[in-house]
């Protein structure tokens, strides 16, 4: 008989080491899986992995992609970091969507170049209203702000085809749900001919930087490192966990919510009733394979948009279907966190008393 031995020191050698033997696993399971589908493991792995970083356009749909991951996954990394779980990102990204394409619809035939700066304001205080309610029951009423949030992102979900299926459904549309279409002073700009690299791609690669200034360099960011890994002595230091959940929860909304009207105002350039390929979920597996590190987060967004990319490829020439991109994800989620579970403890053989005659 085996139990699990805590560590008395845990290796940050391996902590850092885990994500990379997750994902060369994952390639190993991913082969296996191919082979049993009767596909050739060599070349779907290369289309999955390989193919999307082989041409200027599939690195401008890699960097796209990647942009929401990088920042709903940078403001759950925060929470995490100080024991704050909110698990329901995906609605505020569709909140911070919903809020901040409001000047968009309403004033579609706008010329004001203030609508655009307008707009990923409003995102933001979208994601952060939303957030706000799980923190309030939390603190409140010590409610479980896992659940609270996750169901949060139903109810934005059932808002989002409401609104663009009713009140904001395009008169000229056919008939189709999703509102009218933005005007250019609502759009974020491209950077290159040709490509959908936008504004908020460069926004996401700096979003981290400026968490890890935070983090290493402020008196809030000592203050989330000491809430996460010693509470007891952080509320004894005068740091207040209702002060840390509001905090976190409102950063990591608004992140989110900024993500969700960049993504409307860019790739879309509309509101239409599936704005996410799921962003809010997949943000997880990003912040914790990126190690909750500033860093870290933006590599693990860049890998995870590999995924998205080569899976969209997988479908037309491999005939793969849609839901290997999520089997994937799932597998590097699973094999990193049985590799954080064998880096904090260890298995050890019970001794057991046999019977005697």
């Amino acid at each position: 008989m085996f139990t699990l031995e805590a560590r008395a020191t845990q290796s940050a050698y391996a902590s850092w080491l885990s994500p990379l033997l997750a994902l060369a696993l994952t390639a190993v399971t991913g082969a296996l899986i191919f082979l049993a589908m009767g596909k050739s493991p060599g070349i779907a792995l290369y289309i999955y992995f390989i193919e999307p970083l082989t041409s200027w356009s599939g690195l401008s749909e890699v960097a796209v992609k990647a942009g929401p991951l990088i920042l709903i996954g940078m403001g759950l990394s925060l929470g995490f970091r100080a024991g704050v779980w909110n698990i329901g990102a995906e609605g505020q990204f569709i909140a911070g969507a919903l809020l901040g394409s409001a000047p968009a619809v309403y004033f579609f035939d706008s010329t004001n170049p203030l609508i655009l700066p307008c707009m990923m304001l409003l995102g933001i205080l979208g994601g952060m209203a939303w957030a706000a309610m799980p923190a309030l029951l939390k603190t409140r009423f010590n409610a479980n702000e896992i659940l609270v949030s996750l169901m949060l992102v139903y109810v934005a979900e059932l808002l989002l085809v409401h609104l663009v299926q009713g009140p904001w459904r395009n008169p000229q549309g056919w008939g189709f749900p999703g509102t009218r279409m933005f005007p250019d002073v609502a759009l974020l700009p491209m950077f290159f001919p040709g490509y959908r690299v936008h504004l908020g791609t460069l926004i996401a690669v700096l979003i981290p930087f400026v968490a890890w200034f935070v983090l290493t360099r402020t008196r809030f960011g000592f203050q989330i490192r000491v809430f996460g890994s010693a509470p007891l002595a952080a509320r004894h230091a005068g740091i207040g966990s209702s002060q840390m959940v509001w905090t976190t929860l409102l950063v990591g909304g608004g992140l989110a919510g900024l993500a969700g009207v960049m993504e409307a105002a860019s790739t879309i350039g509309q509101l239409m009733p599936k704005i996410s390929p799921g962003y809010g979920f997949t943000a997880i597996i990003v912040a914790f394979l990126g190690r909750l590190h500033p860093v870290g987060v933006l590599l693990a967004g860049t890998v995870i948009a590999v995924t998205y990319i080569g899976g969209e490829s997988a479908q037309i020439s491999a005939g793969l279907p849609k839901a290997v991109t999520g089997l994937f994800q799932g597998i590097i989620l699973f094999y990193l966190l049985a590799f954080d579970l064998l880096t904090r403890y260890r298995l050890t053989r019970v001794k057991t008393r046999g019977n005697t005659a």
